[in-house]
């Protein structure tokens, strides 16, 4: 796949994953290639790479004989995704506690910059992106493949199951408790770390109904357009 083409199925790919965490495209849509390739003017082959990509990710599940649908994770899913993301950002931070560079820190900080920008603009999309950023970061600087790898998993997954679960509009991981994680691994402070992201994730979660889902509209062009 030359640059050009893997570029054009990436932000296929991005634009159905920004409509599911903007909650305008919902699981168990299906996703019609025929209809996608008129949407995005490309080819249903373009959109089968896309598609693929985002199975990948877990977004995305494609039946055969049927097509491609979005993810529906259940409640158990949703509670599993939570315990296991506990677990593992604690080990991260305590890492960090342990071993962060000065330059990392300034890292931290600056992407804490733009969360606050984003979220004082208004600016939904990027706030989304930013708030799962933050915590991929964390991995990134830890400097293992196999952490950042787990993470991107299960932060893609947490934007989906957060589209569904979610009760207020509003996306709240956000500068506030970032911006508080980030003192407290600047200064070392392993205990308070922990503590600071273990009540970040539980808040997180505390904003999920998990007795069930709404019925949504399911409108595949509504939803990409």
């Amino acid at each position: 796949m030359s640059e050009s083409a893997a570029a054009i199925t990436q932000e296929i790919a991005e634009r159905v994953w920004l409509s599911i965490a903007e909650r305008r495209l919902r699981p168990g849509v299906q996703l019609k290639e025929g209809q996608m390739a008129e949407i995005f003017d490309v080819s249903r082959a373009r959109v089968r790479q896309a598609l693929a990509v985002l199975q990948r990710d877990g977004l995305v599940k494609i039946i055969p004989n049927r097509g491609a649908f979005v993810s529906e994770p259940s409640v158990e899913e949703a509670r599993d995704v939570f315990f296991v993301r506990r677990t593992i950002e604690q080990s991260i931070v305590e890492r960090l506690c342990q071993r962060i560079a000065k330059k990392d820190v300034a890292r931290l900080r600056a992407h804490v910059i733009l969360e606050r920008k984003a979220a004082d603009e208004g600016n939904t999309t990027a706030c989304i992106k930013l708030s799962g950023g933050f915590h991929l970061l964390l991995a990134e600087i830890v400097q293992s493949d196999f952490l950042f790898g787990i993470m991107r998993d299960l932060i893609t997954r947490t934007t989906l199951i957060t589209a569904i679960y979610r009760v207020a509009d509003r996306h709240n991981c956000g500068p506030d408790e970032h911006d508080a994680l980030v003192v407290a691994i600047a200064a070392g402070d392993a205990s308070k770390a922990v503590a600071l992201m273990l009540h970040h994730l539980q808040h997180v979660e505390s904003e999920l109904d998990l007795s069930g889902t709404r019925e949504v509209p399911r409108d595949l062009r509504a939803a990409l357009m």
